[in-house]
């Protein structure tokens, strides 16, 4: 799923700089291909949500706060930082704007905070600053409800509703801001698209027969339809204008709910089907893990390839040939992908696994040697 929101993303900046958003009706599809992003938030909700939510129904204990950061950063940062470094030293366009202000602000997810620092080939990464902001955010949020436990575990759920119906509100809010910089960028406003993985992560464990919203969510052909809609619906003047311009306040209200509803309607028959289901067919197979596992690469690296296809190919930007830049796209950016999570996905991963490992080892040796010394006799 990771996969395929990486490729959504990617087609909707090769529609932008090619025109094609501008083709009526399937421009404006193509365009809100960028619902994609509601996908990775939803993603990074549930996964993320789901030890607290296991832990609050007593069904494990919840990471501590300093391995769950470290885990994160390892996976975040390695990668992101060599796209950072390259781009601003050696993409022409980036490399000549790239002040102080600029490479302080890309390195460390400043982009939405400060004004001017979103550069070429860099511009998607705003979207990583808001997921910046979440991971460091959910030790609070996980703390703040910490004491719903047990039995009174099942209010969780209707809490999170009320995070979210809050978060709808959050472009109606007077918030301050510098110049040139939107608080509908920070992460309050786009809380519903993590929410909805967050409310998946509690219902995986109240999942029971008999619930009456059981056979519903885990209907891939209903949910999938639903999520469906709301996409097609989200492309029209209700999910916001198209191009740069900024959304009315309750275009992007309904926008923050339209990608909730996309998010939670294609994760929930996965994630609450029942035990004994199939597993799907095609999400499950060996390519579609192959390009999970490239997905971030992808992220990272597609508009850096997509900024030098023009020139490389003598094309114009904004000038057609969307299908043609689209494959040159992806073809040259899954061998970028793959080399990013050989050469430094994967190790940093390993790396920390094995710091764990040895932590762990540690702790164990310790209790031990405790447990045999004359004091503990």
């Amino acid at each position: 799923m990771r996969g395929m929101a990486a490729l959504g993303v990617l087609v909707t900046h090769v529609a932008f700089q090619t025109g094609a958003s501008k083709i009526p009706v399937l421009g404006s599809i193509l365009e809100r291909f960028d619902m994609a992003v509601a996908v990775f938030f939803a993603l990074s909700g549930f996964l993320l949500w789901r030890p607290h939510a296991a832990a609050a129904h007593g069904l494990g204990k919840a990471p501590s706060t300093t391995r769950y950061l470290l885990h994160r950063i390892a996976r975040i940062m390695p990668a992101y930082w060599a796209v950072v470094v390259f781009v601003l030293v050696l993409l022409p366009g980036a490399a000549q704007s790239a002040n102080l202000k600029v490479w302080v602000s890309n390195l460390f997810f400043l982009q939405v905070f400060i004004p001017l620092t979103l550069t070429e080939g860099l511009t998607q990464m705003w979207s990583l600053s808001v997921e910046m902001a979440f991971y460091l955010s959910l030790p609070l949020l996980a703390w703040s409800v910490v004491w719903l436990r047990g039995p009174a575990a099942r209010w969780r759920v209707p809490v999170l509703g009320a995070l979210i119906a809050v978060s709808l509100t959050w472009n109606l809010w007077p918030v301050p801001t510098p110049e040139a910089i939107h608080a509908d960028n920070w992460l309050p406003g786009y809380l519903p698209w993590f929410a909805a993985g967050m409310m998946l992560a509690e219902l995986i464990h109240r999942a029971r027969p008999g619930t009456w919203w059981g056979p519903l969510f885990s209907s891939q052909p209903l949910m999938w339809a639903i999520a469906l809609v709301a996409f097609l619906i989200s492309a029209t003047e209700f999910g916001g204008p198209a191009g740069l311009e900024r959304a009315e306040p309750w275009q992007y209200a309904v926008k923050m709910a339209l990608g909730m509803v996309i998010g939670f309607g294609l994760m929930a028959p996965l994630v609450l089907r029942p035990a004994d289901a199939p597993g799907h067919r095609w999400l499950e197979s060996p390519a579609a893990a192959l390009l999970g596992r490239w997905s971030y690469g992808i992220f990272l690296w597609h508009l850096v390839v997509l900024t030098m296809v023009f020139p490389i190919f003598s094309l114009m930007p904004f000038s057609g040939h969307f299908v043609y830049v689209l494959v040159l796209t992806i073809v040259l950016t899954l061998p970028l992908a793959a080399a990013s999570f050989a050469l430094i996905e994967d190790p940093a991963r390993r790396g920390v696994r094995r710091w764990d490992t040895r932590v762990a080892a540690k702790r164990a040796e310790s209790a031990a040697s405790d447990s045999a010394s004359p004091a503990a006799r």
